[in-house]
């Protein structure tokens, strides 16, 4: 038997040892039993809390908003400095709530678990915390959580990495019309301010036939829209002893009838082919929406991170995109004040921006991770120097950005409708294909659907729209 399945049926056993063991203690308490599962990070992270979720559903913990709860975990992100502080303060209160409930369960996982230095001041600073464990054994979260309650001993169970994928195990979704697919684990691309690689360890890609069995079963259940998900999903194949790659991937996708829509992220520039860009422009399905991590627009500092292209490999690619894909929205990364980052660098990514016209920027201040090369680098950048070409960065992204919204309105696109307008209740809110967000008014029925919306009016980086017969 594949070990993979048997580890599956493994963990299964694990979760039926727990349903018992939660309705026990929800019957000697009075109550059931609460969870409270907080998300930090990147889309994979968010991928990962469903399985979280849908295992304490099954094993019959009942979600609950409120932190302070039988059960507390904390998936974990650790690109920035800022996440792994945001973490330790939350755990203070966090600890008083266990004070008043000796009973309350606290685990930790994620990326964040995997450095070392985290793991030691936990220990030290933080030993109330019940259950650790990180990026790679998250499918043995059902044994784990077992032996925490059957031990009432702390557990500390870190992988330095894995070959095994072991899916199949519950899930709960946010949306029930649309889902995210992993296809692909892990990154071997080490850019020098990146501590992806070393958190989410090598490449790893998932067998074809299972990611399109996966989505063939979420589409049974409704599934309209899927997410393709990975490090970098243009990678996607390789290791594998199929002849796939990720537009051969994509093309598969693309003919499972009862699927509407396909979206992936995220895209590295020097894995995008023309073969991909092709792909796209010929699909109904593919949404028209490129997320494309520039981090800088000067060569010079492209080598220093190690992203193995230069400003001028960068804009012709978008050319070739767009000259494919007319109206196809690209969002980006881009990091200020890298080492050694010089005002005629900067300069280079303003130009880039200019040239580009990206829908949105997620800009980012350069952030010191220790074990990554940048973090030794001289010419670290003055804070007062990063926070004005911060600013004027974010200026420019946002007018750009308007400028590319406002050429919408007028035009009817395609809404994918996902909620009732949370400021408005006479409003429904969707998202176009591009991935803007738009509110119109509509009957909640509609959540789900996808529907006709003629743009009225843009409101910055979201829409006012009308339903079109």
């Amino acid at each position: 038997m594949n070990t993979n399945i048997e580890e599956t049926k493994r963990q299964y056993e694990y979760i039926d040892k727990l349903k018992s063991i939660v309705k026990d203690k929800s019957k000697k308490i009075g109550r059931e039993l609460t969870y409270n599962v907080t998300t930090f990070g990147c889309q994979m992270n968010a991928r990962d809390s469903e399985k979280l979720r849908g295992i304490l559903n099954t094993i019959g913990y009942i979600e609950s908003e409120d932190e302070n709860a039988d059960f507390v975990i904390y998936n974990t992100c650790t690109v920035r400095e800022n996440a792994n502080n945001k973490v330790y303060g939350r755990l203070g209160v966090l600890y008083s709530y266990k004070k008043k409930n000796p009973n309350m369960i606290i685990a930790l996982c994620g990326c964040m678990m995997q450095e070392d230095v985290v793991i030691q001041k936990i220990k030290e600073s933080y030993n109330f915390v019940d259950l650790i464990f990180g990026t790679h054994n998250i499918f043995k979260f059902p044994e784990l959580l077992y032996n925490v309650i059957d031990s009432n001993d702390q557990i500390i169970d870190i992988w330095e990495d894995t070959t095994q994928i072991v899916e199949k195990l519950p899930t709960s979704r946010k949306y029930s019309f649309k889902s995210g697919i992993n296809i692909m684990f892990g990154c071997n691309n080490f850019c020098s301010y990146c501590i992806v690689p070393y958190v989410r360890g090598r490449e790893r890609s998932r067998k074809p036939e299972e990611i399109i069995e996966e989505i063939k079963t979420l589409s049974e259940d409704g599934v309209k829209e899927i997410m393709l998900l990975g490090q970098n999903v243009n990678s996607y194949g390789k290791g594998l002893d199929e002849d796939i790659n990720f537009a051969k991937l994509l093309s598969e996708i693309n003919d499972i009838d009862s699927i509407k829509r396909i979206r992936f992220m995220t895209s590295h520039p020097k894995d995008l082919s023309d073969e991909l860009i092709d792909v796209m422009a010929s699909s109904d399905k593919i949404c028209d929406h490129l997320h494309l991590p520039l981090q800088s627009g000067s060569t010079e500092i492209l080598s220093k991170m190690n992203r193995h292209y230069t400003k001028e490999d960068y804009l012709s690619l978008v050319d070739r995109i767009r000259a494919k894909i007319t109206d196809i929205a690209l969002t980006t990364d881009i990091i200020v004040g890298f080492p050694g980052e010089t005002e005629e660098d900067f300069e280079e990514t303003l130009d880039v921006v200019r040239k580009v016209g990206f829908d949105s920027a997620f800009t980012f201040i350069y952030s010191k991770r220790t074990g990554t090369p940048a973090a030794s680098m001289e010419n670290q950048i003055s804070d007062d120097v990063i926070k004005d070409r911060f600013d004027r960065l974010l200026e420019l992204v946002q007018k750009m950005g308007r400028e590319r919204y406002d050429r919408r309105v007028g035009k009817t696109y395609d809404v994918l409708v996902e909620n009732v307008n949370e400021k408005d209740a006479s409003l429904l809110s969707g998202r176009m294909s591009n991935n803007a967000i738009v509110h119109f008014p509509g009957d909640e029925k509609l959540i789900g659907e996808i529907v006709n919306v003629s743009i009225k009016e843009c409101k910055g980086f979201y829409y006012i729209g009308e339903m079109y017969e």
